[in-house]
């Protein structure tokens, strides 16, 4: 298994940052790892994003959702065939007293071709995923701040 586990405490409420994950129109003006995404979020359909794992190229890569609780969780992954990879991706959001959000970022590589994926595209995969859960905490500040000057 390969796994890369992430978390930030954000100074913006859970319906912030939840809307900042899936409102994808603005994913290039703060997303250098997700530089495109579509999706309904409803389980069962398709997400579609382009990621750049390498900085000099985007993939474009589709995987399934396969649980939203609106405001806490949103779950999405691929599985491909005979065991070989499945990959998971998590957003996990939970209130703080403060009333900011703890954000966990979860991606997870399970399957006998999982280790090989970890070594070849493990570094990339953890700057990736850093810099998109810099990315969240940043823009939900922001939009939390604008909210409130407009307020």
């Amino acid at each position: 298994m390969f796994e890369i586990l992430l978390s930030e405490d954000i100074a913006a409420p859970p319906e912030v940052v939840w809307g900042v994950i899936t409102n994808t129109e603005y994913y290039p003006l703060w997303n250098t790892f997700v530089v495109s995404c579509d999706s309904t979020f409803r389980v069962g359909d398709p997400i579609h994003m382009k990621v750049r794992v390498l900085p000099f190229m985007t993939q474009p890569q589709t995987e399934t959702i396969w649980r939203n609780e609106e405001g806490k969780l949103l779950d999405y992954g691929i599985k491909a065939p005979l065991g070989a990879l499945t990959s998971t991706r998590q957003h996990r959001l939970s209130a703080t007293a403060s009333g900011g959000t703890h954000y966990e970022s979860v991606f997870r590589l399970e399957g006998w071709f999982a280790p090989v994926v970890g070594l070849l595209f493990g570094a990339q995969l953890r700057r990736g995923f850093g810099e998109m859960t810099r990315g969240i905490a940043r823009r939900s500040v922001h939009v939390h701040e604008a909210s409130n000057a407009a307020s």
